[in-house]
């Protein structure tokens, strides 16, 4: 079972866990309820439009089979973890709870309890790779069957470099909103053919629109709306609006567009473009360009209030400032984007600015750094 947790219809594996005994008396119409604010700081709860029941007949494993085991680095409180964990313990697995991410502690665990899937975010997955040569190869890893990574957008050079390191097979990213309206995978292999896409939907359907929502052809940036297809709502939100459209579509405010072959590659959220001069800046391909810097354990990449272009390019930077300097920081961007989109500022701290899930309070940032009379500014 390659594939993510899916609705009726699908075929689990020969060895999917047997059906329990009668169903209770009272079963919850909301299996989970997780808090969201998304890079909008704005909290709201997701509740699930599934019940609180498993389905052998309907659900595939993901790349879990009994008697395997998980090691789950992320914070249970996030919607990715929590889901994984959930499923694999339904499936008959163990599940080894770091009691928080740590990069070399990680390996231990895989190694430890021969863990065939482990989950991870992009931070985490920088964090691992920038371990020393030494201590990375100093564990068995040869148990390991799958390295999930989702939750953040992942950097085409580290991608590569743990395809590198584990091979193709052995890599697995799916790009999913705890919506759940739809959820697509890619392993390493179609990645290699696709570089820089998070796949195609297993369930449910994608459209691309431009700004006046019309539909673009494949190659063209757009925003990205989805639709589930199921008979029932996926999710309900609690204090918040969801942005809809006719005909069931439903859009996360993620940018992105589709190739020729339906696999899908995203830009940023709209809300965090960034519109300096007339151009727009998606802060995702900036931090990109910035954690390829082995000095930069973090990063969130803003627009701030400017005279001359509207907004400014901004980037806080988590690193030591006895190992690199802003203006060196803005040197190594240069090189590697265009002009235009290469921070004018770099702030450095030395605080994470990515949580162990793998998210930041862009606006939250922004916010902080405004002065009084700036905070109705844009940083679109």
């Amino acid at each position: 079972g390659d594939r993510p947790c899916l609705p009726a219809g699908h075929r689990p594996e020969r060895d999917a866990p047997a059906a329990a005994g009668p169903l209770p008396d009272a079963v919850s119409p909301a299996w989970k309820a997780p808090t969201s604010g998304g890079s909008t700081g704005r909290p709201k709860l997701i509740v699930s439009g599934e019940r609180s029941l498993l389905d052998p007949e309907g659900t595939v494993p993901l790349r879990l089979r009994p008697g395997g085991c998980l090691v789950m680095p992320g914070p249970l409180y996030h919607n990715g973890p929590i889901v994984w964990s959930c499923q694999a313990l339904l499936w008959g697995c163990h599940v080894a709870v770091l009691p928080r991410f740590d990069a070399e502690g990680t390996l231990a665990a895989i190694e430890a309890h021969r863990a065939e899937v482990v989950y991870l975010v992009p931070t985490m997955m920088k964090r691992i790779w920038r371990l020393p040569v030494a201590v990375r190869e100093r564990y068995d890893l040869d148990a390991l069957r799958t390295v999930w990574h989702l939750a953040e957008p992942c950097p085409v050079w580290l991608k590569e470099a743990w395809i590198g390191w584990l091979g193709p097979e052995r890599i697995v990213e799916l790009y999913a909103g705890t919506e759940g309206q739809v959820a697509t995978v890619i392993t390493g292999d179609q990645w290699l053919e696709h570089r820089g896409s998070v796949g195609r939907p297993v369930s449910g359907e994608i459209m691309i629109c431009d700004a006046a929502g019309d539909p673009v052809p494949a190659g063209t940036e757009g925003e990205v709306w989805m639709r589930s297809g199921r008979d029932r709502p996926t999710y309900r939100y609690v204090g918040a609006e969801a942005r809809r459209r006719e005909g069931g579509w439903e859009s996360l405010g993620d940018c992105g567009h589709v190739d020729e072959d339906g696999y899908l590659y995203l830009g940023d959220r709209l809300q965090d473009m960034i519109l300096a001069g007339g151009a727009n800046v998606y802060p995702a391909e900036v931090e990109s360009a910035l954690q390829e810097h082995p000095a930069v354990r973090s990063c969130c990449v803003i627009g701030l209030p400017d005279e001359d272009k509207g907004n400014r390019v901004h980037a806080i930077v988590e690193a030591d400032p006895a190992e690199v300097t802003g203006n060196e920081l803005i040197a190594f961007v240069g090189e590697r984007l265009a002009r235009y989109k290469v921070p004018r500022t770099v702030e450095l701290v030395e605080t994470a600015l990515r949580d162990d899930a793998g998210k930041v309070r862009r606006s939250e940032l922004r916010r902080r750094r405004l002065t009084p009379g700036e905070e109705t500014g844009r940083a679109r």
